[in-house]
């Protein structure tokens, strides 16, 4: 004797949703497109941001008098984009003495050095790049 009903695999799969649905499918197509296009835009983001960026490196200071100090550095950035950087001047505890704000026009070279002065309000201990970025 056979029987034309559904099978008791075919119920368990139906119970407890393993079944082969369009319904099932479809969701599954829309997770795999949602996690794919959230990838992309991630990646998109990171490479974005590595164009922008902008590192320095303080090469050098001097501590010309108790009004300033020199400062030499060198930054690395992107090619025909002009950069700002913030240089500051510190004292024997931490506190800022100096502040600077300098700005390079766009050049063709990925990495260049320059020198420049830092006036203080108090005698400076140290001077550094503070930040760098792409104006």
């Amino acid at each position: 004797m056979t029987t034309s009903g559904p099978t008791t695999q075919d119920m368990l799969d139906e119970r407890y949703g393993r079944g082969r649905s369009p319904r099932r499918r479809a969701a599954i197509v829309i997770g795999l497109v949602v996690a794919l296009v959230a990838v992309g835009l991630f990646a998109w983001m990171t490479v974005s941001n590595s164009l922008d960026a902008v590192s320095a490196d303080t090469t050098s200071y001097e501590v010309v008098d108790e009004h300033s100090v020199r400062l030499d550095f060198q930054i690395s950035g992107p090619v025909g984009r002009s950069v700002a950087c913030a240089l500051e001047a510190q004292d024997e505890q931490h506190g800022v003495v100096g502040w600077r704000v300098v700005e390079y026009p766009a050049s063709d070279l990925h990495a260049r050095a320059f020198h420049e002065v830092i006036p203080t309000t108090a005698l400076a201990t140290t001077g550094f790049v503070n930040a760098c970025w792409v104006t």
